[in-house]
């Protein structure tokens, strides 16, 4: 399901997206996150830059805008599902990194559509791309953690 701006919940889009259509929608979304964390521009003014400046024509558009409109709509909610699994102040985390887990986090609770396995996959992935040395790391550990919380049926051993 994904949610629009008024918070009603939507059907997944019918048809299966592409992989990879989907990878670069989470890194673009990452992008907008942590571009927000240091402009303070609107959200829509930062989705508006991206669709200009950016190659979208093999980017899960609407993956793309409920990443970046629901991350930022449901931070608050995201930081204190995440908070107990930080070994610091999230203010304190590297701002790739957090925008990656905020990602991850929002996917994990909010698009059960998408196994937990890619969406832990998926931020590790972003983390060794472009996170720290250490940062995919510091992103397996989170996220597992959050999906064995989000995503118990899901991850219980058979």
């Amino acid at each position: 399901m994904s949610v629009t701006d008024d918070n009603t919940p939507q059907p997944a889009p019918t048809g299966q997206p592409k992989a990879g259509d989907r990878r670069r929608a989470r890194a673009l979304a990452m992008q907008g996150l942590y571009q927000r964390h240091f402009s303070k521009s609107s959200i829509s003014d930062i989705e508006a830059e991206f669709l200009v400046d950016n190659d979208m024509g093999k980017v899960d558009l609407l993956y793309f805008r409920d990443l970046l409109r629901g991350v930022h709509r449901e931070q608050g909610e995201l930081d204190k599902l995440l908070e107990p699994f930080l070994d610091r102040p999230v203010t304190e985390v590297d701002p790739i990194e957090m925008a990656i887990v905020r990602l991850g986090a929002y996917e994990l609770k909010y698009r059960l559509d998408v196994p937990y396995k890619v969406v832990i996959n998926e931020g590790i992935e972003m983390a060794k791309r472009f996170g720290g040395t250490e940062g995919h790391k510091f992103v397996n550990s989170i996220l597992d953690k959050l999906s064995r919380r989000l995503r118990l049926a899901e991850t219980r051993p058979r």
